[in-house]
């Protein structure tokens, strides 16, 4: 690269329109930036780049553009947003491989809490609901666990790198801000503790919390979870497995009922 092309390069700027909120209660309204360009920049960088000096393009001086980050290697799921209209993680978005004005906007099906962060406490509750854990009786040492069958194991490791940045219920066309419906994530999480071998004895419950209002019923099989997953987690499959698994629960329901009536001397 020659003098000329270096000066040019180093001259370049890249343009962000940024959703800007105070708070949930409040209109809302963009704010346009612009960041000198840097080779390899993801999102987050620029974004830090537009805290030091939170200058609109207009020159206009305003608050620091809050957002949620924390690891910046595409593991704690907290940087989430909608960036260009799609949702995925800013940390692995790259600038040279976006269109300008970069445009960011909070995730739509969580509430805003401000700018480009929003609460995703409703994940944390339907992980409460699907009990996705696996509970131990005490912390002393119970000895070694059941064995797991490598085929269990390869399957339960790519379950458990979910990173519950809720992408996935973004993505979903069944999930709204005010609903009840799970999302994608908590179901798959139902999935890998029902295959472990300690979390299986409370493998019926899991499946019964899946049941009601806002579980998998409320699944319209769009697809657009699996494709927006940061971690590529087969979540579709886990939709239809844990299907299967209701289905069981119900035919059981039904044989029980009869063999109930038929107990009380119904007619055979």
């Amino acid at each position: 690269m020659d003098t000329a092309q270096a000066s040019a390069v180093s001259n370049q700027t890249i343009t962000f329109r940024i959703w800007r909120q105070d708070d949930p209660s409040k209109p809302g309204h963009y704010d346009e930036f612009k960041v000198p360009y840097r080779k390899g920049a993801n999102v987050i960088s620029c974004l830090m780049e537009i805290q030091r000096n939170p200058v609109t393009s207009d020159g206009k001086k305003v608050p620091p553009v809050v957002w949620d980050a924390a690891c910046l290697e595409e593991v704690c799921g907290s940087c989430a947003m909608n960036i260009n209209g799609r949702v995925r993680m800013a940390c692995s978005a790259l600038i040279d491989k976006l269109e300008q004005p970069i445009t960011l906007e909070p995730m739509t099906k969580f509430p805003v809490v401000r700018d480009l962060a929003v609460d995703r406490n409703r994940m944390f509750e339907a992980l409460k609901r699907v009990k996705g854990w696996v509970p131990i009786d005490g912390t002393h040492n119970l000895g070694p666990g059941p064995r797991q069958s490598p085929v269990d194991q390869s399957t339960m490791y790519v379950l458990s790198t979910c990173i519950t940045c809720g992408s996935c219920l973004e993505a979903c066309p069944q999930v709204t801000i005010d609903n009840s419906f799970v999302g994608a994530a908590a179901i798959s999480q139902a999935r890998l503790f029902n295959m472990n071998p300690t979390g299986k004895m409370n493998a019926e419950e899991r499946v019964r919390a899946l049941m009601g209002p806002g579980g998998l019923s409320d699944c319209g099989k769009a697809q657009n979870c699996v494709k927006v997953c940061p971690k590529e987690i087969p979540l579709t499959t886990s939709i239809a497995m844990m299907n299967r698994e209701v289905t069981k629960v119900v035919i059981k329901d039904l044989f029980s009922k009869e063999e109930e009536r038929k107990s009380h001397g119904g007619p055979g």
